[in-house]
């Protein structure tokens, strides 16, 4: 028996709409990059993108569990003295509730080439609209 190794040409992508009001940050990262890796395709390869495309909607209304909203931090430097910043994540969720999905989702993906061509393919938005309705709904329509 000989092992089965999918061409690129054979890739067929879709896309998945995930809402995330009420749901748990974690999970919903967790989730998100397994589509985003294609993980959850029959014919997942490691070294290939075979994943499809996520649009996430509602990041703003997204739950965390214990007290992360205070104690959980983003920490960033600018290279200068002086320049550690670190946000909170309930700031965070008020100013850039993107980030913090993007955040929780890269550090899932792998740290090459082939995470950031996988991080292209994840849309996320803090409220209900976005602009991939059309092809979302004609991507679902098909299957």
């Amino acid at each position: 028996m000989k092992t089965y190794t999918v061409k690129a040409k054979e890739i067929k992508r879709e896309w998945h709409v995930i809402d995330a009001t009420d749901r748990v940050l974690g999970e919903l990262a967790t989730e998100t990059a397994k589509i985003l890796m294609g993980k959850n395709k029959a014919m997942f390869t490691r070294n290939l993108d075979t994943g499809d495309y996520v649009v996430v909607v509602n990041a703003s209304k997204i739950k965390v569990s214990g007290k992360k909203l205070e104690q959980k931090m983003y920490y960033r430097h600018s290279g200068y003295p002086g320049g550690f910043r670190s946000v909170a994540l309930d700031e965070m969720l008020s100013k850039k509730p993107e980030m913090v999905i993007e955040h929780a989702v890269k550090g899932m993906l792998p740290r090459n080439k082939l995470g950031v061509a996988m991080l292209k393919k994840l849309k996320i938005y803090a409220g209900a609209e976005h602009p991939h309705s059309n092809i979302a709904a004609v991507k679902q329509a098909e299957v």
